[in-house]
């Protein structure tokens, strides 16, 4: 949607792997004081910039997500971003991604833009798109584990020698056993991730839908399956291995198998700052090379 909001108090989270990029950081620091924005980073990431030689002066170093920030500044890659989408929790502040890594679905901008992604935050028309968000289930979750997901919830063979058979359950009526090296329950923006990797289809980002995507599946007869976001999906996993692995946007944990999990919607969206011209269409044709012959 359309936003003509503005954005001044800015909440800037970054990885320590930024390498190359210091000239370019100091700049985009010099843009966002200059048009008068109120900064606070995050600590660890804060004192990273400043024994880097990055200039922090006027911006307030903080532990946790300040309750006044306007927007999230996620500067590194797509993996900074989900790690910024966890700061932001069921906060629901818009969250706009500076790459500094890879390929970048997520952070989509470089710190070259700094001056338009400023008038951006200014007012300058920017999209806020709201994510699905995946909850998982279980009596096995480690205390203090996150349980949800932006991209997907994994389940996975713990060693390298035998499948899983995963049980799975869609509104309490049995699906299929999947046989297979694992099966992964990925978002529409965690389509571009491990679910595509592992012959998931590309969904476009703020649809409503989950896919099921089974990993080295031991028959054709199981291919990738869209279904409703409201679906209340439960799995339970047995193997001839005792242990099996959960992973939520790569965090994971070892189950004992046999345990049951249930994923669902949370109860909350991730929201994406995109800019009135960044449409999912260039995100194809310039990331993925759709097309491209």
């Amino acid at each position: 949607m359309s936003s003509s909001l503005i954005f001044r108090k800015l909440f800037l989270f970054g990885n320590t792997r930024q390498d190359g990029h210091f000239r370019n950081l100091s700049e985009f620091m010099e843009v966002l004081r200059g048009r008068g924005f109120e900064i606070d980073i995050e600590r660890g990431f804060g004192r990273y910039l400043d024994e880097s030689g990055v200039d922090i002066s006027g911006c307030t170093l903080v532990e946790a997500l300040p309750a006044s920030a306007d927007a999230i500044v996620s500067i590194g890659g797509d993996g900074t971003f989900l790690h910024a989408a966890e700061y932001a929790g069921d906060s629901e502040v818009p969250i706009l991604g500076i790459n500094t890594g890879h390929l970048g679905f997520l952070a989509s901008y470089t710190l070259d833009e700094a001056a338009m992604l400023a008038d951006m935050l200014l007012g300058g028309g920017a999209r806020l798109e709201h994510r699905l968000v995946l909850r998982l289930e279980s009596t096995s979750l480690p205390e203090g584990f996150r349980p949800y997901a932006l991209n997907e919830v994994a389940l996975l063979k713990e060693d390298t020698s035998s499948m899983i058979n995963v049980l799975a359950e869609i509104d309490g009526y049995k699906l299929a056993d999947y046989l297979a090296d694992g099966l992964v329950i990925s978002t529409p923006t965690g389509s571009t991730a491990y679910s595509l990797a592992a012959g998931g289809p590309i969904v476009q980002p703020t649809l409503d839908c989950v896919t099921l995507t089974p990993v080295a599946p031991h028959t054709l007869t199981l291919r990738p399956l869209v279904v409703g976001a409201d679906s209340d999906i439960t799995l339970r996993v047995t193997s001839r291995s005792a242990t099996c692995r959960v992973s939520l946007d790569g965090r994971s944990f070892v189950i004992p198998c046999g345990t049951t999990l249930r994923v669902c919607r949370a109860g909350f969206s991730v929201i994406v700052m995109r800019g009135p011209e960044d449409d999912f269409a260039s995100i194809l044709r310039n990331k993925l090379l759709w097309g491209r012959r």
